[in-house]
């Protein structure tokens, strides 16, 4: 395979981290298993470090960060300014001719395969390995010039305060992490969450835990409402147990981009899954943690438009992260901090 391209999801798999990143990888196995993935494309780490070279991005950044001297120990408004000056110089640079020719392929592509002139995608960080929350996503991103716009955004997200505080407390070069990007078609989600084939709490491995909300996922994987959760037995897929949550506020799709908006009376106490829907996730999820051999923490979508079985997507998926039963590290308490200060879900 070249490196410096831009790859169907179809083509990928899990194999494939160091080329397109673990979410890309992972997005490419699902496909190869016939799993309901949403068609897309990937956008490899190479092609990021094509752009760095060509535009001489890579040797300005280098400058910059040798020119701080020993960051180790700052205060986080060191960061926090070394972080919003090198994703500016990042996301000032005009992507190259070439670069964005590919680029512009493989999304009128996409479009045509969706039936749709410029089709709505996110544009979802994909970096070697799995940092939640450190990068940035953008959702329902219409139009290439959009598209391009949000590219160089995620490829500038390496930099954020919470990404050059973890590398820093890690010994980790600051300029030694670089993102490849996904970019799937994104589902017209009326219900959208997150399966855990094991709680992630009690470490519980004979239930599904299931959390769902109205509109898009990012509500309920960024634990900012109070979700419908959901409790499947593993075993033979029987209902355990239901809890309603309020649901008062969803993430929606607007022309362009996404924002909050507060859900109907009508609907905030009422669950937002039928049950041949919650008994398609649970499924889904076993699925997943019996062919990857290993817990999944899984987030999926039910589209508004499609009918069932069809309608649910899966997102991403990726091992559970149990809850730890040793205490932190002063550098991993550190650097919690760092995240909840300076990342925050989306307003």
């Amino acid at each position: 395979m070249n490196p410096d391209r831009v790859f169907w999801f179809e083509e990928l798999e899990q194999g494939h981290s160091d080329l397109v990143g673990k979410k890309s990888a992972s997005l490419g196995e699902m496909a190869r298993m016939g799993l309901p993935v949403p068609p897309g494309f990937a956008i490899s780490i190479a092609m990021y470090r094509k752009f760095a070279e060509e535009t001489g991005i890579a040797e300005e950044i280098a400058q910059y960060v040798a020119s701080l001297g020993e960051l180790k120990g700052q205060n986080i408004e060191v960061l926090d300014t070394s972080s919003r000056h090198i994703r500016s110089m990042i996301e000032g640079k005009t992507i190259p001719e070439e670069i964005k020719e590919t680029i512009t392929r493989h999304y009128e592509e996409l479009s045509s395969r969706a039936g749709t002139p410029d089709v709505a995608v996110s544009v979802r960080s994909s970096g070697k390995e799995s940092r939640p929350g450190m990068f940035d996503t953008y959702l329902n991103v219409v139009g290439i010039e959009d598209v391009l716009d949000k590219v160089k955004k995620v490829w500038a997200s390496a930099y954020t305060t919470r990404a050059i505080a973890f590398r820093v407390n890690k010994d980790i070069p600051v300029t030694g992490e670089e993102l490849g990007i996904a970019i799937p078609k994104m589902v017209n989600a009326r219900s959208s969450g997150i399966a855990f084939t094991v709680d992630p709490v009690s470490g519980d491995a004979s239930r599904i835990i299931i959390d769902a909300n109205w509109g898009l996922g990012e509500a309920t994987v960024g634990g900012t409402v109070s979700a419908d959760k959901f409790v499947v037995a593993k075993e033979n897929l029987a209902m355990v147990d239901t809890v309603i949550g309020e649901k008062a506020r969803q993430v929606t799709s607007k022309r362009s981009g996404v924002g909050w908006e507060d859900v109907p009376l009508e609907k905030q106490t009422i669950p937002c899954l039928r049950n041949d829907e919650i008994m398609a996730i649970a499924r889904l999820a076993k699925l997943l943690e019996e062919r990857l051999g290993t817990p999944q923490d899984m987030e999926w979508a039910i589209d508004a438009g499609l009918p069932s079985p069809g309608s649910l997507f899966l997102l991403q998926t990726r091992p559970v992260k149990v809850a730890a039963k040793t205490p932190e590290s002063v550098t991993d308490r550190m650097v919690d901090l760092i995240a909840k200060t300076f990342y925050r879900p989306m307003p």
